[in-house]
């Protein structure tokens, strides 16, 4: 019979394999998507997984000067339109969904469970099922190929996200509201003075998960955004690969295009993580 340790030998060995696995299938077209970043052949075909020459041209397109046509193609412009649209956005999404948390976590009120229940299944619908109807009226409000109009249409469902905010809200004490108010302290004086201030890590997680919405979006984005100085990057890089034709030409750069979009977040994710643990953890402590 095998013993209790060569059990444990045998198991954890079948894990490590797993997550072996796992990590490569992961890593993988991470890995290959830099390697091909740096490719001196610019198109999808290759006789070869890995590059057989390396290049920074594909890196110097993005950026005016590096190429000819860069006019036609302002890897930079799209950049700053990303930036702008999830700030805007972010800080939108941010604020509806603390307040709406707060208000959830505090206030009694008739149909709070069910407003509540509502909000939570509503939030598990992908938000692209209501994008054609989100164009209708905002092309009726002249808000399409609009930045601002993007970047509202991100924010508008914001509040069906209040969960993870609202558990971390509940571990907050009570009492802290009752001695504020028994000073003469408003609602509103409570939250954006005492509540905010002991919020850091949860506020951090949100800002981090609105933020990075818009940052990557494409399906929303091409269809409010049809000018090309207003593309959002994931637009942008993607009409240069949207035929054959061009797949052969830019793909490389399409790559680079994509490594360099993700630095930004990575670099958020690396700063801000102990943050971001505190916050998804003290928000599912409690719901």
């Amino acid at each position: 019979m095998i013993g209790l340790r060569s059990k444990r030998i045998i198991t954890d060995s079948i894990i490590y394999i797993v997550l072996l696995v796992m990590i490569f299938l992961w890593l993988f077209p991470l890995v290959w998507m830099i390697l091909r970043a740096f490719d001196t052949a610019p198109g999808t075909m290759s006789s070869s997984i890995f590059p057989q020459g390396y290049t920074g041209d594909n890196f110097k397109a993005l950026f005016p000067g590096g190429v000819s046509n860069y006019d036609s193609y302002p890897y930079l412009q799209w950049f700053f339109n990303t930036l702008l649209v999830a700030v805007i956005s972010c800080t939108i999404c941010t604020l509806f969904i603390l307040m709406v948390s707060y208000a959830l976590s505090r206030l009694r009120f008739k149909a709070r469970k069910k407003l509540m229940n509502i909000a939570l299944i509503l939030g598990l619908f992908p938000g692209f099922l209501s994008m054609f109807a989100l164009y209708y009226i905002f092309s009726l409000l002249e808000l399409t190929d609009n930045l601002i109009g993007l970047a509202l249409a991100y924010s508008l469902a914001s509040g069906t996200g209040y969960y993870i905010v609202k558990g971390f809200f509940d571990t907050v004490p009570v009492a802290i509201d009752e001695a504020a108010r028994i000073d003469g302290a408003s609602r509103n004086r409570i939250f954006w003075q005492m509540i905010i201030p002991l919020s850091k890590p949860i506020i951090i997680y949100t800002i981090l998960t609105t933020f990075i919405g818009p940052w990557c979006d494409y399906i929303m984005a091409s269809v409010f955004i049809k000018d090309s100085n207003k593309m959002t990057i994931a637009v942008g890089i993607r009409s240069w690969i949207n035929s054959l034709e061009t797949q052969q030409k830019y793909f490389t750069r399409f790559c680079a295009g994509g490594v360099v979009i993700s630095i930004p977040i990575v670099a958020l994710y690396m700063v801000m993580q102990k943050f971001y643990v505190a916050g998804i953890t003290g928000g599912a402590a409690k719901g």
